[in-house]
């Protein structure tokens, strides 16, 4: 089995982490993988230090679609049965798994191209999803809510749509003593800092940050010693640490770097907020913190609520809403049995259903199946 993971992006977000969890447990399991990714991306680099192949392209210049951009992604699609797509936005007419598509066609390869998506974004066209009928595609969602879209708003056929859940990893998403004490030296935080609140993600406007600062600004009336880590980087970002300083939030607030080992920023708080308006799926960041037995504070969105079970795993709040967004964290802060309830059901949701080395053999299993249709 050969599969080609089609990364459109220089980005490094929850997606690309997964993809390189999947290329090091796919070679690990015996197949082979190809990565075709931009030039001076993240996910290149990190997917070739484990083994995999990787083809890069110019960014810019795949745009154009001309002759020599696809030469490179046949030579990347040649060998693979099956080639996973993350449907990214867009560029200037130019998306990747509609490119995919007609590469496969043109040069007649026998890969099955599957896009891959948590996301719904209405002015997405149903094309980003089944490019192209005469070549052998499906899809696969990685939230319920997803694969319900697709079928219903963009009548993709429900039997070339697939269910996945990404999972994460359990094992290492453990508390551990021992990395509790080396992740404090990594994030200071005012001592006695409680609750201490996490936002780790893109600093974008999609993410929601300054209506969670908002919120801070709010919150800290009724507890005092409130903390928010915002962990990452991106376009907003000093638009963020201006907003921190307007609204005299310096004492109440950090910023940190992003980081590929998230899993000491959650040894370190207390509840996880997803804070987000608009895009999104079932965030990596929600799995990994609920493995740490951490309750949520999260924004009603896309498959947000398949893993956010209001009043069991977390408190959902409507996005935007900053009342609901103090509220919430009030409520979970301040009734502890509730929250060390919330906390194992945490745990025990993503043990149960949510085990990244579990998923990724469904991956596989997926794989397998639809290649001995083909």
């Amino acid at each position: 089995m050969h599969v080609c993971f089609i990364e459109d992006t220089h980005l490094h977000g929850g997606t690309q982490i997964w993809v390189t969890e999947a290329t090091r447990h796919f070679l690990d399991a015996g197949l082979e993988v190809t990565v075709l990714t931009p030039a001076n991306g993240w996910v290149g680099p990190k997917c070739a230090g484990i083994g995999a192949r990787v083809v890069s392209y110019d960014f810019d210049g795949v745009v154009g679609e001309d002759d020599e951009n696809q030469r490179i992604w046949a030579e990347a699609l040649r060998d693979a049965d099956v080639a996973v797509c993350t449907v990214h936005p867009p560029r200037k007419g130019f998306h990747c798994s509609v490119f995919a598509a007609g590469v496969i066609k043109r040069f007649g390869l026998r890969t099955i191209l599957l896009p891959k998506t948590g996301t719904i974004v209405p002015e997405y066209k149903r094309e980003f999803y089944l490019p192209d009928e005469q070549i052998r595609s499906a899809v696969i969602a990685i939230t319920d809510f997803t694969r319900e879209y697709l079928i219903n708003t963009y009548r993709i056929p429900a039997e070339m749509t697939a269910l996945i859940y990404q999972g994460t990893e359990i094992d290492l998403f453990t508390r551990s003593a021992a990395r509790q004490a080396e992740a404090q030296k990594r994030y200071p935080l005012p001592e006695n800092a409680a609750p201490i609140l996490g936002n780790a993600g893109s600093f974008e406007d999609r993410k929601g940050q300054i209506i969670l600062l908002q919120a801070m600004a709010e919150a800290r009336k009724q507890m005092p010693a409130i903390h928010l880590m915002l962990v990452g980087d991106g376009p907003d970002e000093e638009k963020l640490k201006k907003a921190v300083r307007e609204m005299n939030l310096e004492q109440n607030v950090t910023f940190f770097p992003f980081t590929p080992e998230p899993v000491f920023v959650f040894e370190v708080i207390d509840i996880l907020v997803l804070s987000s308006l608009y895009k999104e799926g079932l965030p990596n960041v929600l799995l990994e913190a609920m493995s740490m037995e951490l309750p949520v504070v999260a924004s009603r969105l896309a498959g947000v609520p398949e893993v956010v079970q209001d009043g069991k795993t977390g408190y959902m709040v409507e996005p935007g809403d900053v009342p609901g967004l103090v509220d919430a964290i009030a409520r979970l802060w301040t009734d502890q049995k509730a929250y060390e309830i919330m906390s194992r059901n945490a745990r025990r949701l993503m043990e149960t259903q949510f085990n990244k080395i579990q998923q990724f053999g469904a991956f596989i299993r997926y794989f397998q199946k639809i290649t001995e249709e083909r």
